[in-house]
């Protein structure tokens, strides 16, 4: 089945396509459980001992599930490229969609950034001397002594930064194992020991009592850390970047989402239990920690030093993490760059469609956030304010994408989605607004200094100005890069980033539009933006064959069933008619009886020879043409699950109609047989009776008998 459809102007507009199929659905959801979950980040948690269940589920339920939610809404109807930035530009405008994009690309680049000095400090624990690990990375050292290891942290880095220059399939294939082998395979280990550890009589060393899940209340900063839940669970929409290169995004991103959520959760759950269990509050360190647990489990089957195995293991995590999370802002960040919002010099494409320059920046960047900690007592509390920085940035982008996802539901309330939120605008404004509420609170705990860490973090007042002058530089650059974009002619005119569906309907900036035409049918064939719109839509413009009401669903699974039965697009297209008119989708046929053919003098043209009937084109028979269109018509706009039955029958049927046309073609060939068969049998006739008239009587006597 063709994807064409006629829209109200009279234009054929060409179907959404499929994605690349580039990307599997499982090598997404390795991706986003790459990039949100990590044992490293249970770590903070395990401070608050059994109550950390709670943080992690409030989390997971006002935070995780509504970004999950409202990303898989966004995703599947508004699916070109440019993730958080197409949605946010389509629902508040472009200067919010680019800070976006740049508050992304900033928060990897001061995570990894931190990550340098945090590695330099930890590299005792790829050896077997775990006492002199230990003391490497509670002391401060000389820069003498932490600057040669933090250069080979960077090259590290650098070289990682390289194979991520080298496309997405190759960092996909690297997430999938890395994520694996150095979170899945270190979790079970962690978890089947854990069961070991207590069978041999090990107290926990927190209450395990149910009153425990409920969190203590003793001032704001001890709930501080409390803030990193939210930053735990931010990211699953980065990978939103990579969407085309699903071969149904529609389909495939919802699931990724909700898979990578329940993996997260798991993660998170389990691997903070366990460290609470086994290391006591007041040896908690988030920088080796994580080492000490295995350590401890390890000794339970005589092998202490099963923690050097899990370090290399975590490497590879770290080797996916770092991949994954430099490729991913930096692509998104490029894509839209090309559109006219990033210099020309950090445009490039490799050969492998991948932003090179811009990466290796953001890489220089980062080399340049890991020498802050020379401003901080020591590692840890670097650590600590910059997963504290990175939380209020992130939590700021996710605000502007819900608001964004609650104004293009009143602006563009016809758009069809692939996925709705449920609870109609009930439903939108409860999961929005709590999420809403659960990112500010969470930027107002993360300007509290932990309790925890009041002696690694230094003065309140020190850490905060670091924290504000990281905010505060972050703002700046989007505010200059924005206002010098707007002066320069930056867009590059083989870009593939759509334009804004609103700058495709001849709007200045976002408004009102009730459209129902598909956002990747308005843009198909368009210029890229940062172009003029080849062709203009109207705000309004309604296409004929999806439904008009408040909740549209393109059947795209349905069509799909349809062109496997082998239903082909109709010779003539849909009757269009205004909203509201009763006609609309119907589709009128003329029955006019066949001509009689004459040639010049007013004489019968006869009838064509049997074998130039047979070599015609097989008649299409008008009424399966009205019904194939119908059908199409019907299943483009209804749920695929719901009218599977249906959508089969009318296939069925149009099948019998072409089926019925072949065997009229045959009749009529047939019938071009016997009409020259009958032909020569009359001529024989007339041939013969011209050989036995009698020569004595006239030719034109009608009484000569025949033989």
């Amino acid at each position: 089945m063709s994807d064409n459809t006629k829209s109200k102007s009279g234009a054929i507009v060409k179907g959404a396509k499929g994605g690349t199929g580039n990307l599997t659905t499982l090598a997404l959801i390795m991706m986003n459980v790459t990039v949100i979950a990590g044992l490293a980040n249970d770590v903070q948690q395990s401070f608050y001992g059994l109550s950390s269940v709670t943080f992690f589920l409030l989390g997971g339920l006002l935070f995780f599930l509504p970004t999950g939610l409202v990303a898989a809404e966004l995703a599947s109807g508004w699916s070109q490229r440019g993730g958080i930035f197409r949605w946010v530009g389509e629902g508040i405008g472009v200067f919010p969609a680019v800070a976006c994009l740049l508050i992304l690309w900033f928060q990897t680049t001061f995570t990894f950034g931190s990550g340098i000095p945090s590695m330099s400090a930890t590299i005792g624990f790829f050896t077997t001397k775990y006492d002199w690990a230990v003391g490497f990375a509670k002391n401060s050292h000389s820069w003498k002594v932490t600057l040669p290891i933090m250069i080979g942290w960077l090259a590290y880095y650098w070289f990682c930064c390289f194979l991520a220059t080298k496309g997405v399939k190759t960092f996909s294939k690297i997430a999938q194992y890395g994520v694996i082998l150095g979170t899945f395979l270190p979790l079970g280990v962690m978890t089947i020991l854990a069961v070991v550890w207590l069978c041999q009589g090990n107290a926990p060393a927190i209450d395990m009592a149910p009153s425990a899940l409920v969190p203590k209340w003793e001032g704001m900063s001890t709930l501080a850390l409390a803030a990193g839940v939210f930053f735990s669970f931010a990211g699953i929409d980065m990978n939103a970047a990579h969407i085309k290169d699903l071969k149904k995004p529609n389909k495939q991103f919802p699931v990724a989402i909700f898979v990578s959520m329940i993996l997260a959760l798991l993660i998170f759950i389990i691997g903070t239990l366990i460290i609470a269990m086994v290391i006591p509050n007041k040896q908690i360190n988030l920088l080796y920690t994580l080492y000490a647990t295995y350590r401890a489990l390890g000794a339970t089957i005589g092998f202490p030093d099963l923690y050097l195995v899990f370090c290399w293991l975590g490497m590879l995590n770290s080797f996916a993490a770092l991949i994954t999370n430099l490729a991913g802002p930096s692509y998104m960040l490029g894509q839209a760059g090309r559109s006219g919002f990033l210099p020309k010099f950090l445009q490039n494409n490799n050969k492998h469609g991948m932003p090179s320059r811009l990466m290796y920046t953001q890489m220089a960047l980062m080399t340049v956030i890991a020498f802050i900690v020379f401003l901080l007592p020591n590692v840890e509390g670097f650590v600590a304010l910059i997963t504290q920085a990175i939380t209020i940035l992130y939590l700021t982008y996710y605000v502007l994408m819900f608001i964004a996802f609650l104004r293009l539901r009143y602006q563009q309330p016809n758009r069809p989605r692939g996925f709705r939120v449920p609870g109609g605008m009930a439903g939108a404004w409860i999961v929005a607004g709590i999420g809403i509420l659960a990112s500010v609170f969470g930027i107002v705990l993360a300007f509290y200094p932990p309790a925890q860490l009041a002696a690694e973090v230094g003065s309140g007042a020190t850490y905060d100005l670091i924290i504000i002058g990281l905010l505060a530089f972050v703002l700046i650059a989007c505010v200059l890069i924005y206002r010098a974009s707007r002066k320069h002619d930056w867009a590059d005119p083989t870009n593939q980033f759509a334009p804004f569906t609103w700058q495709i309907e001849g709007l200045k900036k976002p408004a009102k539009a009730l459209s129902n035409i598909p956002t990747a049918l308005l843009s198909e064939g368009q210029n890229p933006m940062g172009l003029p719109i080849k062709k203009h839509y109207d705000k309004d413009e309604m296409m004929t064959d999806l439904p008009t009401g408040k909740d549209p669903k393109q059947g795209e699974a349905a069509a799909a069933l349809l062109k496997q039965q082998g239903i082909t697009e109709p010779s003539e297209p849909a009757k269009v008619a205004l909203v509201g008119d009763p006609t609309v989708g119907v589709k009128t046929v003329s029955y006019e009886p066949q001509p009689v053919h004459t040639n010049a003098s007013g004489d019968m043209i006869p009838q064509p020879a049997a074998s130039d009937v047979a070599a015609a084109p097989v008649p299409v028979d008008a009424a399966a043409d009205a019904r194939r269109a119908r059908a199409e018509a019907q299943v483009a706009s209804r749920n695929a699950h719901e009218y599977h039955d249906e959508a089969v029958a009318l296939a069925n049927e149009a099948k019998d109609d072409a089926t019925l046309s072949r065997d009229a073609h045959a009749v009529q060939v047939d019938e071009a047989e016997a009409h020259e068969a009958q032909a020569a049998v009359r001529s024989i006739d007339s041939i013969n009776a011209a050989q036995t008239v009698d020569p004595t009587k006239p030719a034109s006597d009608p009484s000569q008998p025949k033989h």
